[in-house]
């Protein structure tokens, strides 16, 4: 399903923004139980988005109202949404676009995550590195192909998800998801300000760390720090949080802060 500035349509015009530059921003929530979870938080990193991409878009009302009207026919699902800068002309000026679009789409949810959280999974090392871009770090936009070759090279791969470097060789996350490991009661997460997704997850699990006995810290690390930690974790907001079994040939037994964050992310 598919509603595009409110009509129900699979239809988006050429000249978008989004199908010539992926000129836009998107977040992906879960749906439970007919509600958005984290929707506050999914409204907060679009408006991030949109300001940093200069976006002018101001219904953000009506986009709550019709992610909600979406949501509450689920009882679990994914809702996805992407807002461009709308149509225009040819050439990179956005002087011709006068409207945003907004386009919301409903999916069915990934039946393997459940097994992810029980059984735990593997991550191995893409040679697909991502590009430094302090001005696009962090946000959600609509230029994905880096995480396309990352998930074509891992579908070549005997692991569940890909532990990605930066162009500096820096750790940064995974193809899909924000990563953590902990060694003792410290426990560590990428920075994302010049490479990587600021994922609404990650900023949830950072502030129920900062309200208890755990130390988080952010840090900039190479992959042989992994080698060290007790656990590793990553989390989205559709996981929303998966223990790591084994990263490259590093093997992780301990549960202890999974435990912990598991009832706090759902």
């Amino acid at each position: 399903m598919y509603l595009i500035n409110g009509e129900l349509t699979d239809k988006l015009p050429a000249n978008d923004r989004a199908v010539q530059f992926g000129d836009g921003c998107f977040t992906t929530a879960r749906v439970s139980a007919g509600n958005v979870r984290f929707l506050e938080q999914h409204i907060g990193r679009l408006q991030q988005a949109c300001e940093k991409l200069l976006i002018p878009f101001i219904d953000w009302s009506l986009l709550e109202t019709e992610m909600q009207q979406l949501a509450a026919a689920e009882q679990q699902a994914v809702l996805k949404v992407m807002i461009t800068r709308g149509s225009g002309g040819r050439g990179y000026s956005a002087a011709n676009c006068l409207q945003p679009t907004r386009l919301l789409s409903v999916s069915a949810y990934p039946s393997f995550y459940s097994q992810w959280r029980e059984q735990g999974i593997s991550l191995a090392l893409s040679p697909i590195q991502l590009g430094i871009n302090p001005h696009l770090a962090g946000i959600k936009h609509l230029n994905r192909l880096e995480q396309v070759l990352i998930r074509t090279h891992l579908e070549q791969m005997p692991a569940q998800e890909a532990l990605v470097l930066d162009s500096d060789g820096w750790l940064t996350e995974c193809c899909a998801a924000n990563l953590f490991w902990r060694k003792g009661s410290q426990v560590f997460t990428p920075y994302v300000d010049k490479s990587g997704v600021n994922g609404t997850m990650r900023q949830h699990i950072i502030a129920c760390l900062a309200d208890s006995s755990w130390q988080v810290t952010e840090v900039r690390e190479k992959l042989d720090s992994l080698g060290a930690a007790d656990e590793v974790l990553i989390c989205n907001a559709l996981m929303p949080i998966i223990p790591v079994n084994q990263a490259e040939s590093w093997r992780f037994n301990s549960r202890e802060l999974y435990q912990f964050l598991a009832p706090l992310c759902e």
